[in-house]
């Protein structure tokens, strides 16, 4: 079977992503070991948690140091690297580079460059955690909360909108901060609160979302939480009715689109989105 990574039986050049362990060290790939052996450097979000990895797997390479506040910066730098022929590995501190993590600049600017990206599969606290939630297989990837209360609600109220299991990580000091907004959007939802995936203390707690109780203490490690996906009621099924209709229609080049959507629904029996979605078409049909 011929290696797609392989040309001439050599290593094909590029930038190439590789997920490390979110947890256990042993779910690293044979893979990922061979890539970062035959690699001329290795990006790594913090040297000194990667050299733990590489030191226990004998990886000794040329390490760079690549995060969020270096990254525009480095990428003169690298992508000259790439440019030259050199194989760079990139990896962060647990998981898949670039999902919620850095790696995005440089992936961007590698494509802008035609500078070839190779992406390896491997550990996710995403898939993980949704394997086991239980919930409904479609779901959505979130990642970290804005820092903001504002982009907070407004992020959430949007979400709550959609019939899809929903995904976040949430460090463990945030934690208490984020469950007074789950309980606001998503109180008749299910949620899994995965703690130290693939770890000797990991942990899984189930619950409702309205039954969610603050942490007494701060948990230890970040946290994947998932969102069970919405429950279907009527109001969701209803179509608007010549009144509503009529109500839009006499608002709409008074007020915006959402202060329209929150009037109506204050006595209709349809969800926010399909007016919405209506004020919109009529917009539009204008």
């Amino acid at each position: 079977m011929v290696n797609p990574i392989l040309h001439n039986n050599k290593l094909k050049k590029g930038l190439y992503l590789i997920p490390t362990p979110i947890g256990n060290l042993g779910d690293i790939t044979f893979r990922a070991i061979e890539l970062l052996k035959n690699s001329d450097f290795i990006l790594c979000e913090d040297t000194r948690v990667s050299k733990k990895l590489l030191d226990k797997f004998e990886i000794k390479k040329k390490l760079i140091s690549n995060h969020k506040f270096n990254e525009v910066k480095n990428l003169s730098k690298i992508t000259n690297l790439l440019k030259n022929d050199k194989i760079i590995s990139m990896i962060s501190d647990a998981g898949t580079p670039a999902i919620s993590d850095p790696g995005a600049v440089l992936v961007n600017e590698c494509l802008k460059e035609n500078i070839d990206v190779i992406p390896l599969p491997g550990p996710s606290a995403v898939t993980t955690a949704m394997s086991v939630s239980g919930f409904d297989e479609k779901y959505l990837f979130y990642g970290f909360f804005p820092e903001k209360e504002k982009m907070i609600k407004e992020k959430l109220e949007m979400l709550s909108d959609l019939n899809f299991c929903l995904i976040f990580f949430v460090s463990p000091k945030k934690i208490n901060k984020i469950i007074p907004y789950l309980k606001e959007y998503f109180k008749d939802r299910k949620i899994l609160i995965c703690r130290e995936i693939s770890k000797f203390y990991e942990e899984y707690t189930r619950s409702t979302v309205e039954k969610l109780e603050l942490f007494k203490n701060e948990p230890k490690g970040e946290l994947t939480i998932v969102i069970s996906e919405k429950k279907l009621d009527k109001k969701n099924s209803q179509n608007l009715s010549d009144s509503d209709k009529n109500n839009i229609k006499m608002m709409i080049n008074k007020l915006t689109t959402k202060e329209i959507t929150n009037l109506i629904s204050q006595n209709s029996k349809v969800s926010k989105k399909k007016i919405y979605e209506y004020c919109l078409k009529f917009k539009n049909e204008k």
